[in-house]
């Protein structure tokens, strides 16, 4: 009775070995029966049989095996403790990153309004060289008109002064060109003229005159010598 309760036992915490006993009791039931119908045990139609069984059993340890490989449920991955510390330095990186792209964002905006503003400043220095380089031109222009009007004006007087002539004694040809002067202002009562020979030292008397008004006028040629008193400036005509 104790050995029955242990092969029991056996059979429960192991159903392959159950399931092998099972079979080879059908079997020997098949011998058993094809012995008393005239067989012999261990013929041909035995094997067969046994093979069938052998076969049935092999699939039915792979259908339980299948059943519990289909049971059996795969442990989430993210639900892990290194997961979650990628998950993190993830997070982490990420925000860095958008952090760094606003950043950059923030200061090419600056960059690129400076840029804007340089570009436009030199766009406006340009434009008053340009202006300045013209006034310049204006300048330099005017500056030459006004020599040339300095110029006209100097010679003129210095013209004016090489045949302008006053109080002394005056040689033609050396002192002032030859030609008609006359009076540039109206005279007194004490001008006094002479046209003398040269080289007489005014004892050679041409002509002279006391006009004692108005605006006299003297002819005068290469030869003489001529003097003023008291008469003001002549001017050649």
């Amino acid at each position: 009775m104790e050995q029955m309760r242990d092969q029991q036992q056996d059979r429960a915490n192991d159903p392959d070995q159950e399931q092998t006993q099972n079979l080879d009791q059908a079997e020997n039931q098949d011998q058993t029966q094809e012995t008393e119908g005239g067989r012999i045990p261990g013929s041909k139609t035995g094997t067969s049989k046994r093979k069938k069984w052998a076969a049935i059993a092999v699939a039915g340890a792979l259908l339980l095996a299948a059943g519990g490989a289909v049971g059996y449920t795969m442990p989430d991955p993210k639900a892990s403790d290194a997961y979650r510390a990628l998950d993190t330095v993830k997070s982490s990186a990420v925000a860095d990153r958008d952090s760094a792209r606003s950043s950059y964002d923030s200061i090419k905006g600056r960059y690129d309004t400076l840029l804007n503003g340089i570009s436009d400043r030199e766009t406006a220095v340009g434009t008053r060289e340009t202006d300045v380089t013209a006034a310049e031109g204006v300048v330099k222009d005017a500056q030459a008109a006004v020599k040339k009007r300095e110029d006209a004006v100097a010679g003129a007087e210095q013209k004016k002064a090489a045949n302008t002539i006053s109080d002394g004694t005056w040689t033609v040809g050396t002192d002032l060109t030859p030609g008609t002067y006359r009076a540039t202002a109206p005279v007194g009562s004490r001008c006094y003229w002479a046209i003398y020979k040269s080289g007489t030292n005014g004892s050679d008397i041409v002509e002279n005159d006391l006009p004692g008004g108005g605006r006299p006028a003297v002819t005068l040629a290469p030869g003489q010598d001529f003097n003023t008193a008291r008469c003001g400036s002549w001017e050649k005509q």
